[in-house]
Formats: C-alpha cells, structure tokens, sequence
C-alpha cells in the first residue's frame, strides 16, 4: 500500500512562507547592521577627550598618590569589563569608551603618564584623554566662595593648557592629526554644581553659575577650533535629580510634591539641568554660525538618560532599583556619603546591569552603554555621527583586541 503525503494546506504554506520572510528579514537587517558597523571602521583616526569624571580613563588615578587613591582606583571599581580598578568611576566601560569601539579604536589612554612619549612610537596616535574628575571652572574660583573639590584642582583650562602641549609634540604638525578626529568635550559641567550643592550651597547661588560654566566651555570649543579642531561632540548635563547622591541630601527637606510621580526623582534638580543644557545649546548655535566649516554635535545626555527613569523595565532595569546605586552602604537610596562605594563599610550588587546607577553618582556600564547606543542612531544628537559628518578616510581598519 502507498502512503502518500498530505496535501499542504493553504494555511501551512502561509505559515511557511511567513517564517521564511521573517528570517530573511533578520538576515538581511543583521547585514545591514553589519555593513554600517564595517563603513564606522575608519570614520576617524584618533579620539581626543575632554571633560569630568563621567569621562576619565585614569588621568585623576594618576594624578594621586598610591596611598591616597580616588574611589575609581579602588575595588569593586572597573569589575564588570576590565576586572579591576582602572581610574574609571564606573563598573566598567564609560560613553568614551564605547564610541572608541564603535568606531574600531583603542580605549581612549589617559594623557598622565604618557604625556613625555608624545605620538613617538603610536602611543597617542589613536587618541589622547585629557579628562579628570574636576570642573570647568577653575579651581580658585569655588575655593574663593568656600567650596572644594575634594579630587583634584583640574580644570577644564588645565586639560586645554595639557592638549596644546601635546599638539607641540606632533612630529609632522597637529592639521592633518585633528582634522580625522574626533573630539569628545564633556560631559563637563556637573562637578561645577554638584560639589557645591553636596557642600550646602543653596539652589540660587548654584544657579548663577551657570552662565559663567557655560562660557567657559564656550571659550574652550572656540579655542579647539582656533587650534584645528573640526569635528565636536559636546554632551550635556545629566538628569541630577534622579541621583542618589541628591535624592539622599534632600531627603529630609523634600515633600511629595517636589518629586515627579513618575519617575520620583527630584523635579527642581531636573529643572537646573534642563536649564544648563539650554544655555549650552545656545552657545553652541552661537559658535555654530560663527564657524560653519566646523561639526558642532550636541549630545543629549539628559533625555538619553531620562529613559531609564520613565520606563526601566524596557531597558533591562530593576524597576524598585533605578533610583538606587549599585555600590554602597545603604538607606533608601543606598547611598551614604560617609561610606562611599570603594570603602570598605560599602557593598555592590551582585548584578550592575539592573541599575542604572553605580556608585550614587557615577552610572553603570549598563547605563553608559544604552547612552553612547542613543547617539549612534542620531536620536539624541543635532547631527548623526557616522551617517552625516563622517570624514572620508580610505585605509583599512585595524581591529582593537580589548
């Protein structure tokens, strides 16, 4: 007796034939991927990078003395990627050093250490990192009204005096070095306010000095571009009032009504950033018009940010965890600035990835991953990176083992 088949039916074929669209579609969307991830290869040459501690990759560990070491040079610090402490105030990767991988480079070296080997020998030919976890302003400028940074008196016309000296070492001239750059400069700013609010300043005076922070990094941006620099991307403030560093300073005095239902961070904390961010990208539409030949890219760390707060769950948060730190010696927040995260009164959380922040003030790789992801897809910058303002640079990319 013959078997025979079953007649496929009208409604199989049309389950098939659905399956087999869906793979094509992911085959061809993963080689597209592929495609724009292989045409970033090569976008730019080298990374220079300015700003606080949002930003540095070893310059303040390096600064300090061995027996006074920043939280960042201390354990848990640096467990999630690089498996130690490296100067980074994180448990891993920064935005930085994200960008430097997107585009196929090498982590972004801090220039302490290195700044007598120059580029001679490729030590800095791939990037330079001037950032410190310090201010904009100088430092004499808080000291004077009685504020004090307790990391280091690095300022943001520190890490400029720093980046002209090593332009003087370029052994065939600094044009052609900047012009396939890419010159991160910030975050910087925050320090400015936080040390200052952390020291019982009171939300006016914190506020008038913006104007001044703003300027300042204006200035700066004007002078990188007098120097050669082309290609700029400047972020701006984070939402401070989902902090835990903050939600724990003013706990005691905040009502209800001073937090956002919906997120239950500070909602005049938020306010202040909002109005830093506005003031910073007026400057840089000033600096703009003043210099159309050069790619100015505001990077909107706020609202990049703020998406962990309104919806943590999409993003792979622990909901009851998103206003609370990782690492740190307990209450509501748990954060305690007389146990900070590094001491040996503090414990971290068995999975960084489901907070959003690490250390009270310092977010997660997690988070700093999802934030440089933002401004690769051009959601959050006034120009895409790779799509608009790529230089054209035909060599092959060298592929960076980290």
């Amino acid at each position: 007796m013959r078997v025979e088949a079953a007649p496929f039916s009208a409604t199989k074929m049309a389950v098939a034939y659905a399956v087999i669209s869906i793979l094509l579609a992911q085959s061809l969307s993963l080689s597209a991927a592929a495609a724009i991830r292989e045409s970033e290869f090569g976008c730019y040459e080298s990374i220079i990078s300015f700003g606080d501690s949002l930003a540095d990759t070893g310059n303040v560990l390096l600064l300090s003395p061995s027996d006074k070491k920043p939280h960042g040079g201390l354990p848990p610090y640096g467990r999630t990627f690089f498996h130690r402490p490296t100067g980074r105030f994180s448990d891993g990767r920064l935005v930085i050093d994200f960008i430097a991988q997107r585009f196929g480079l090498p982590f972004v070296p801090p220039y302490i250490g290195g700044e007598n080997g120059e580029l001679h020998g490729g030590g800095f030919s791939k990037g330079v990192n001037f950032a410190v976890a310090g201010a904009a302003l100088d430092y004499e400028f808080y000291e004077k009204l009685g504020f004090h940074n307790p990391h280091t008196n690095v300022s943001l016309g520190t890490q400029l005096d720093w980046f002209k000296r090593f332009l003087s070492t370029i052994p065939d001239g600094s044009k052609k070095y900047l012009e396939r750059s890419l010159v991160v400069v910030g975050e910087i700013g925050g320090n400015d306010y936080n040390h200052p609010l952390e020291q019982g300043a009171t939300y006016e005076v914190v506020k008038s000095f913006v104007p001044p922070v703003v300027d300042y990094i204006g200035s700066t941006i004007q002078e990188l571009i007098k120097l050669g620099v082309t290609t700029m991307l400047v972020p701006g403030n984070l939402p401070i009032g989902c902090l835990p560093v903050h939600l724990t300073q003013f706990k005691k005095s905040s009502t209800v009504k001073d937090h956002d239902p919906k997120t239950g961070c500070l909602n005049w904390l938020n306010k202040f950033a909002r109005y830093h961010n506005k003031l910073l990208k007026k400057e840089l539409n000033r600096i703009q018009e003043l210099h159309p030949q050069v790619d100015i890219i505001y990077a909107d760390y706020y609202n990049a940010a703020m998406r962990f707060y309104l919806s943590p769950d999409e993003f792979g948060f622990d909901k009851k965890g998103i206003l609370r730190a990782c690492c740190g010696a307990g209450g509501p927040y748990n954060y305690n600035a007389s146990a900070e995260c590094g001491f040996s009164t503090a414990t971290c959380c068995d999975d960084p990835s489901l907070f959003a922040s690490w250390d009270g003030i310092h977010f997660t790789e997690a988070a700093y991953r999802l934030i440089a992801e933002s401004l690769f897809d051009g959601t959050y910058t006034t120009l895409q990176m790779t799509s608009i303002i790529c230089p054209s640079i035909s060599r092959h990319a060298h592929v960076y083992e980290y």
